[in-house]
This record gives structure tokens, sequence and C-alpha cells, in this order.
């Protein structure tokens, strides 16, 4: 029995040295273990391959029943945070500072824009992050290390190896957890004195409105344009501040729109879609690492400031960052009359040409 159990130890830590999905890892060690009961079950006593493997089932079922428990409670609590994560952490009280946020937030309180009443604005306010990947991972750092006092994060995928060029609040051991997971964790370890709520699913028209209205302010950092649309109609539905940046290779732009404070919606200013080819994702056009990091922090920095109300906003403006030739310039960008979404009054949470799309 032991040198059985000593090979499925030793197939687990071949597959964490080679970075085999957990699945892969686990779907190996139960056909070991199947193979096993099966031969106690079958082979007559005295058999060598029984007496190999310890001769009596028994041990065998024990084991196997002890391993189904932990790992039916261990997907039960998974299943449980991921569809009320908001019952799983306490909320902050925004009226008061412990000793030890007032050290944190130390160089923000001393900011004549921000002090005190600007971090307890922060500590009261709820953002969500829609995405956390290469914008989002950035955002949700300085967002979590600023001190903002609730955090959703909302994203369907996984982490994979490839993300770890630029999407730095994942680590090499959490390839294969769920991003919105592995960002509450990085998160809460940057910042115990935070509420995350990590949404592992899929944004939809069904629940982008519910969702979106339970926020102060939504910062969209995804990949692709049936997505952003989707972002931007939930927002216009429900009155809610949009930060929406995008990058591709060495560009990016980030603006707010908010057609409630007679700034234009994300649809005014790109109501259709680019053809194809025209604005690749970063899975084929490439994006150089530290892009999203400056887009992101930039996201995060706006963000911050509408919150506090602190200096001058992108409202009405397109910032634009070119990377390679170290250029920063913003346009003015004006409520299109003949809008779809924000001039007609009702936003639907589908718009037109595209559908819910992926938050990765």
């Amino acid at each position: 029995m032991g040198l059985v159990l000593f090979l499925m130890a030793a197939l687990w830590a071949l597959g964490w040295v080679m970075k085999t999905p957990v699945r892969a890892r686990l779907i190996m060690i139960g056909l070991i273990y199947a193979v096993v009961v099966i031969a106690q079950l079958v082979l007559p006593e005295g058999a060598d391959l029984r007496r190999a493997t310890g001769g009596d089932v028994r041990p065998w079922l024990v084991l196997g029943g002890v391993a189904a428990l932990g790992f039916g409670y261990v997907t039960a609590v998974r299943r449980l945070r991921g569809k009320t994560p908001q019952d799983t952490t306490a909320p902050p009280n925004p009226a008061s500072f412990r000793e030890a946020e007032l050290t944190r937030y130390a160089r923000h309180i001393v900011l004549r824009e921000i002090g005190g009443p600007g971090q307890k604005k922060l500590k009261a306010a709820k953002v969500l992050v829609v995405g956390a990947g290469g914008l989002g991972s950035p955002a949700l750092l300085y967002l979590a290390a600023a001190g903002v006092g609730t955090i959703g994060v909302i994203d369907d995928d996984t982490v994979d190896g490839s993300n770890l060029q630029r999407q730095i609040i994942h680590r090499d051991e959490m390839i294969g957890t769920p991003k919105v997971f592995s960002a509450q964790s990085a998160m809460q370890a940057l910042n115990p004195f935070i509420a995350v709520r990590p949404y592992h699913r899929r944004l939809t028209p069904e629940i982008a409105a519910e969702l979106f209205a339970e926020y102060d302010l939504v910062l969209d950092g995804t990949d692709n344009f049936d997505t952003r649309y989707l972002v931007n109609r939930a927002a216009v539905a429900t009155g809610t501040p949009l930060i929406s940046a995008a990058i591709t290779q060495w560009e990016g732009q980030i603006s707010l729109y908010h057609p409630a404070s007679d700034a234009p919606c994300y649809e005014c200013i790109f109501p259709t879609r680019p053809a194809a080819g025209l604005a690749p994702a970063c899975a084929e056009a490439g994006v150089v690492s530290p892009l999203p990091g400056v887009l992101g922090a930039m996201m995060a920095l706006e963000a911050i400031k509408e919150i506090t109300g602190a200096g001058k906003g992108l409202r009405g403006r397109l910032l634009i960052y070119d990377a390679l030739d170290a250029e920063t310039r913003a346009i003015r960008i004006r409520r299109r009359p003949d809008c779809g979404c924000c001039q007609t009054g009702h936003a639907s949470a589908t718009p037109r040409e595209a559908q819910a799309g992926s938050t990765r």
C-alpha cells in the first residue's frame, strides 16, 4: 500500500513541476486508485498484485471516502464563494479608521486634494472592475492599496502561464486558478482592511445592470468590443460613471464616460466596432509588458480622482498614450446627438451588432 501511495505522491509532484493542470493530476491519481480497488475486489486472495497493494480493500475504501469528503468540501466552498462573494467578507466601516489604517494612508491624508475627508470617501466607495487581466491587474492592486472600501471584480477566466508577462496581480503558483480568486488573494494580502467581492462568471446582459447598480463606479479592463459595448450599455442604464481603457502593442487610450454628467458614453465615440483586423486583440497583435501597467494605473488614478473630487478628470477627454514614441495627447470628445445608446433614453443590455462577450 505504501508503494502505491508513494507513486501517487510522485505523480502529483511531477505534475506540479511540469505545471500540469490540477484536474489532470487528479484524474491520473484517480485512475490508479480505481485500478487498485478493482484489483482488491476481483483478484483472488493471495494474488501477487493484491498482496502488493495491501491485500485488503477496506483501507482503500476508507482512504477514498476521506478524499471524496475533502474534495466535496473544497468544491462546495468555492461554489459558494463564486455565487455570493459579498457574503464572505464583512464590509468595512467607513466612519472610522484604525490606527494601522491611519499609518497606511498617511501619504493620502497629507495631500491637500485628498486629505482625511477624501480618504473617508475612498473607504466608503464601491468600485467594480470588469476583467482581472492586463488592465484590471494594476487597477485592482492600486485601488486596494489606496483603500477603496469595497472592490468587486468579475471575470470568468483562469490564470494561464501566458498571462504572467503582464498581468502582475497573478503569480506562477496560481496557474489554473480562477482569476478573480487569484486577484482577491493578492489584494487582501496587500490590504486586509478592504472587502473584495469576486464574481467568477461571465458578464451577461441578464446580470449586468443589476450588478452595476450595486457600485458607485465601474472600470472596464476588457479586451473585446462585445463586452465593452455591454459594459457601456449597463453603465448608461444605471447612471454609473465608467472608466474604460484599451491597449494594443505600444499604444493605449483611456477616458471617463458618463452621459448623466453630460460626458459622452463609449458608444458616442465608438458607434460601431472596427472592421476585422483593424483592432486586433493582444493575443494576435502582441503587447509590451509594462503598457497594461501604465494604463491600468491611470484607470486607478482616475477612479481615485472621481471618488474624492480631486483635480481634473477625463470627462469629455480621451487620453492617448504612445509608449513607443513616448508621447501623450488628449483630444476633446462630445456626446453624439444620434447615439443609439445614451440619446435614446433606453440603453438596453445588448448593443447593436454585439452580444455579451468574454471578460478576459
